[in-house]
């Protein structure tokens, strides 16, 4: 079973005719991200990620299940649902640290006109990934203007500063954060395709405001992007649309506002913004 999960698409080496606009984003793409808060996909939100990337027209999908702990499930419901929206040619890659690459699957990768990255362990996958040719595929595609999607840790793993999802003060995991404290939130090195935000997925069903405002208080040169479930954000250039069922909550820092008590943050004149379906705004103002 995993051999038709994961094809070695040597026969696919095709540029898609439908070619994006040249866009370049806050990280010098000229691709896309779509970045996916997690939870269910809504039809319509894979259908305007599929014709985002072109498939209809040509090209392929790669998914990249590695922060998955069944990499096997994701790549078989990731396949899924793009077939069932009449993707035909979407094809799943397994990386493992310190496995030998091919050229071959590396070419894949940098000529995939989809890249979408699984749920799971934003750690998991960047361990893998972080510093490697597969992370440097995924910016060639990206700068050869590619889509490159994610959904819950895979939406993590996009901004250079990523949320790991672990609180240094509480080793127990916790879905949310208890308080707002400082020197509490771990970050990370993500994929870097934004660098100008931090994002947070699940947003509003798990009540994620305490680490993403803690974020943006010790960071605040970053701005924090909540995406909800069922919702994404379409990223081209400094712009961003929202997609999907929810809501994005977009904190923002402007004036470098913090203070200490007893390590509790404080801060003064922060702001937020709460994006409905159709809405579009700057990652970086």
């Amino acid at each position: 079973m995993k051999k038709l999960f994961y094809l070695l698409i040597t026969a696919f080496f095709c540029i898609t005719s439908c070619t994006p606009e040249p866009a370049l984003n806050d990280s010098d793409g000229s691709g896309k991200l779509f970045i996916i808060g997690g939870g269910k996909r809504p039809t319509h939100l894979l259908e305007r990620m599929v014709e985002e990337a072109c498939l209809r027209e040509s090209g392929y999908a790669i998914i990249l299940p590695m922060a998955s702990e069944e990499p096997d499930t994701a790549v078989y419901y990731g396949i899924k649902q793009l077939k069932d929206i009449g993707v035909e040619k979407a094809y799943g890659m397994l990386f493992r640290s310190n496995e030998p690459i091919s050229d071959q699957l590396i070419d894949s990768l940098k000529n995939a006109s989809l890249i979408y990255i699984s749920g799971g362990d934003q750690n998991r996958f960047m361990n893998i990934v972080r510093g490697t040719v597969i992370e440097q595929a995924i910016w060639n595609a990206f700068q050869n203007g590619a889509v490159i999607a994610g959904t819950s840790a895979g939406a993590a793993v996009m901004s250079k500063q990523m949320i790991t999802g672990n609180e240094l003060r509480y080793p127990d995991y916790n879905a949310t954060f208890r308080n707002i404290e400082s020197e509490n939130i771990e970050l990370a090195e993500g994929l870097g395709l934004i660098n100008t935000a931090i994002i947070d997925q699940h947003f509003v069903k798990r009540s994620r405001h305490n680490r993403l405002l803690s974020a943006v208080i010790e960071h605040p040169e970053l701005a924090g992007i909540g995406v909800d479930e069922e919702t994404a954000i379409l990223v081209t250039g400094n712009t961003a649309e929202v997609v999907g069922n929810s809501q994005v909550l977009v904190f923002r820092n402007p004036g470098k506002s913090k203070a200490n008590s007893q390590d509790k943050l404080g801060a003064r004149n922060l702001s937020l913004d709460i994006f409905l379906p159709g809405d579009i705004f700057e990652l970086w103002k």
